[in-house]
This record gives structure tokens, sequence and C-alpha cells, in this order.
């Protein structure tokens, strides 16, 4: 048996993948690119290498080793300074939007005492899997990957946990097997409190983007949001100004309930970028509601996420992602 013996038998997934094969008595040891394959990819294909060269005759064992590209991975953070904004909302359309342009994407539902995205991708009924303890995301049929408290407690119930357990969660899913996704948004719970500190000091953003409504309130409490992230050293990507005019459906007439141009105003008054702004429309609750994000479709109101996610898009584009 020789080294060319075992490379002409080796499966046709393995092929351009083996970059060496050393034969030393009835031992092989080969050594494979898994670049780009998710881990249960990967496994199946050490498997099936191993099977075989090991089914060849002369050989008794059959080493594998697995080497792959580090994925460089940018989180994103998506953070409000109070509730009710729309911030979930947001992540869960600039995740499928970025999807749509061929980003690998995925999401991390770090408000652990409200979680909302699982109801926002249709992933209620999907529960992540541990492979060694760490948990593996869920595939959504929007192409992002998931997890969130959602999945992993029974519907409505009260999560009442302290600050360490809130912090462990979030770990958990933050160095969960992401495999190949190159940019993670975390909807962050509003406010600045355990979790967002726990983000900070254990798992650093790339960037931080702030959903504030042009609400005078809101947007004294976004600041704070943004300050924090400053004062952190996490660069703000921008500003986004959610529930901003309100079309009639009968006279076509434009209302702004709650205040125009604020979020706008804000951002240059403190020198950072204004991403845009999402109208306050019934087709946007009443998809999301249904789990279909309006992003995933060309209507006005996806197109208002898509205009936002091009600017985040360029942001990335800028940070080498």
């Amino acid at each position: 048996m020789t080294e060319q013996e075992i490379s002409e038998a080796l499966p046709s997934e393995a092929v351009g993948r083996v970059k060496s094969i050393t034969l030393r008595g009835a031992t092989a040891t080969l050594v494979v690119d898994a670049s780009g394959l998710s881990r249960p990819e990967a496994e199946a294909l050490e498997s099936a290498i191993r099977a075989r060269v090991e089914a060849l005759e002369g050989i008794d064992a059959a080493r594998v080793a697995l080497m792959a590209d580090k994925v460089t991975r940018l989180i994103v953070a998506v953070g409000s300074g109070k509730g009710g904004v729309g911030k979930s909302t947001l992540t869960a359309n600039l995740a499928v939007a970025l999807a749509r342009m061929g980003r690998k994407v995925g999401v991390v539902d770090a408000d652990v005492y409200g979680p909302s995205q699982p109801m926002l991708l249709d992933a209620e009924n999907q529960r992540p899997q541990a492979r060694e303890q760490t948990l593996l995301p869920v595939e959504t049929e929007f192409g992002i990957k998931l997890l969130s408290m959602g999945q992993l407690v029974e519907p409505c119930r009260a999560i009442a946990w302290r600050g360490p357990m809130v912090g462990s969660a979030l770990g958990q899913m933050m160095d969960a097997d992401w495999g190949d996704t190159e940019v993670l948004l975390v909807d962050l719970p509003p406010g600045t409190g355990d979790v967002q500190l726990t983000m900070l000091q254990k798992f650093r953003p790339a960037g931080a983007v702030i959903v504030t409504t042009s609400q005078d309130l809101a947007l004294i409490d976004a600041t704070r949001a943004l300050n924090l992230f400053k004062q952190a050293g996490v660069p703000i990507v921008g500003l986004v100004e959610n529930m901003a005019g309100y079309v009639c459906p009968h006279c076509g007439e434009v209302s702004d309930p709650f205040g125009s141009g604020g979020a706008e105003a804000a951002a240059h008054a403190l020198g950072e970028a204004f991403l845009g702004r999402i109208p306050l429309a019934m087709e946007i609750r009443v998809a999301s509601d249904a789990g279909q994000p309006p992003a995933a479709n060309d209507t006005p109101q996806g197109r208002a996420f898509a205009a936002v996610a091009e600017r985040l898009a360029g942001w990335l584009d800028e940070q080498g992602r």
C-alpha cells in the first residue's frame, strides 16, 4: 500500500481537501482542509475518509487531522434605551435583509427576560440541540441561525433570574457553534443593565446600532445606551428612527404619533451616523406576529428595512466583512 493508492481510494467529497498523506507501517495519517464546513459536515467528512482508508488492505488505522481557517465573526449589538421602540423587530429584519444580500448571519436573542426572536423568525417550535455541552443554533427558514431563551424554556414561562444566571445564559449562546456565520446580531434587552455589561466585558461588539423613536423620552434613554457603548470604546454604527410616520389607510394622510426627525437630529448632534427610518405600519405588526419579517419581501415596509440594512452592510464592508 502506498500514499498514492490511498489518495486514489478517497471518497469524492474529500477530493481537493486532503493536503497530505503519511503512511507509517499500517497507520495512515491524513491532513484534511475543512474550511467552510460546519461542524456536522466536517465530522461526516472525517468519518467517510476514515472508513474508506481503514477498509483498504494493509491499513489497520487511519488518523484524520482536520484543519480549517478560523472564521472572523463580527458582533453587532442592537440596543435601545427603553423597551417598546421596536428593537427586536429591527434586529430580525436586519438579519433577514443581510441574509438576502448573501451574508452569513446569526442572531442571539439576548433579551433573556422578554425573548421575541423565535416568534419574529417563525422558530417557536424549534429547539436547539447541544453537542459536548455546546449549543447548536437553530436554522431558520430565512437562512439565519438563531439562539434564544425563548427556545429553551416553556412558552410564556416567566424567567426570573439574577444577574449571574443571565450572564451564564448569554455566554452559552455567544459561545455556541455558529459555524461559518460572519455577522452575529445581538438583540439586547432595553437599558444598560447586566446583559449589556457582560456583553461589553466578555463579548465585545465590533459596533452598536441604537434604535429609538422620535419621542423625547425615548431619545433621552437612547442617548444613555449610546453613551454606554462609547464609554466602553465600542463604535456606534448609527441610529435608527422607528415608528416614523403613520399613513392613514383611508385618506392617505401621514401623521407622526411619536414625533418626526428627532433621531436624525440627535444623531447629528452626537456626531453619529443616521441609518434611516422605519414607518409605523399595520403591515409590519401583522407580518411580525405571523413570523414573516417584512424584509423577506419586496414591499414598501420591506424596502425600508432593506435601506437600513444596506447602510449596515456598508459599515460591515468597511470593517472587512
